[in-house]
């Protein structure tokens, strides 16, 4: 007895790689190896464990942040605010543990509340007036800003109780100290990772920023899921506001004044569409890692401050052009 072939054998494997060379985050990974390559030679520094500790300690605040500026972005929205409300929360936080008027904890529970709770004024305000996302957020940017400066009165928040700063805390992982922060932003990504790609609320997030009219029409709720999103990006905000009281030791009113840009930096340059309905939390941390290792290598070989954002300038710019020109080829 012979064997049979058939006309669609072998062809598994070319398909699956053609998806993986398709893929959003093939691009942005393949700019994070091409630079930790470069780096790797330009600096006897780069490549060591104690400077790949130290890129995920410096960018685990807006990491964070972009975790749910990444949720928004999906829906076709955009959150100007999250560097503002941050700030708020982390001076409402340190303010009332330090000056003894709630335990830390409770001063922790509270801010983070606060934060949830601008996030949910976002959403609402979005949805059922409705406004634009980039004018809802343009002017919460504006009164958290406000807030921060009146609450704090200018004044940055010293002598912190150790509950609050402990997530700055480290411990060995071979030759190299990795702090508790880095641990909480590396689980944050996971746990969304896993509610986009694997849940029905993850699915209908996607749907949402695909169609509007064609969620609804499926059953979704697109107002209480679009405020949803919002009020989850919040409190996710307020995470970011702990993890940078626990990496500076202070509440700082001048806090996140350009994280919200360093936010949607991370997102965009990890390939999420700003369209909306595509995209992934996966490319957000692969986008945040991208403007880390850049930002570290470039400091290391001495270049300028000034051109460390021209080039994450750069990289926007061709991230966005990208996603542009694949839209139009999927049409």
């Amino acid at each position: 007895m012979t064997a049979t072939t058939t006309p669609y054998a072998g062809l598994t494997a070319p398909s699956t790689a053609r998806r993986l060379l398709t893929a959003p985050t093939t691009g942005p990974l393949a700019a994070l190896l091409i630079a930790c390559v470069f780096f790797s030679f330009s600096t006897d520094q780069f490549l060591t464990g104690g400077n790949f500790s130290l890129v995920v300690q410096q960018v685990m605040v807006v990491g964070t942040l972009a975790i749910g500026q990444t949720l928004i972005i999906l829906t076709a929205g955009i959150d100007l605010s999250c560097g503002a409300v941050m700030a708020f929360g982390s001076i409402m936080m340190a303010r009332m543990a330090a000056e003894g008027s709630l335990p830390p904890l409770l001063a922790v529970g509270l801010g983070l509340l606060v934060c949830a709770g601008f996030g949910l004024l976002n959403g609402v305000l979005t949805e059922k007036i409705p406004l634009p996302p980039f004018i809802v957020t343009l002017g919460m940017l504006n009164v958290a800003f406000a807030l921060t400066h009146i609450y704090s009165e200018e004044q940055t928040v010293t002598e912190l109780p150790g509950a609050l700063t402990a997530l700055g805390g480290t411990f060995p992982l071979g030759h190299t100290d990795i702090t508790y922060g880095s641990l909480v932003t590396i689980a944050l990504f996971l746990l969304f990772a896993y509610a986009l790609s694997s849940t029905g609320w993850g699915r209908h997030v996607y749907a949402l920023g695909n169609s509007v009219e064609a969620a609804r029409l499926n059953g979704v709720r697109t107002s209480r899921l679009t405020i949803g999103v919002y009020t989850v990006a919040g409190l996710l905000y307020g995470v970011a506001a702990l993890l940078l009281i626990s990496r500076t030791g202070v509440g700082d009113p001048q806090a996140g004044q350009t994280d919200n840009l360093d936010s949607i930096t991370a997102v965009v340059i990890g390939g999420t569409s700003l369209f909306g309905g595509r995209g992934s939390v996966l490319g957000t941390f692969i986008g945040v890692l991208i403007v880390g290792v850049f930002r570290n290598g470039l400091q290391l070989m001495g270049v300028a401050s000034i051109y460390q954002t021209l080039i994450t300038g750069i990289l926007v710019i061709l991230a966005v052009t990208v996603d542009q020109i694949s839209r139009k080829k999927a049409r």
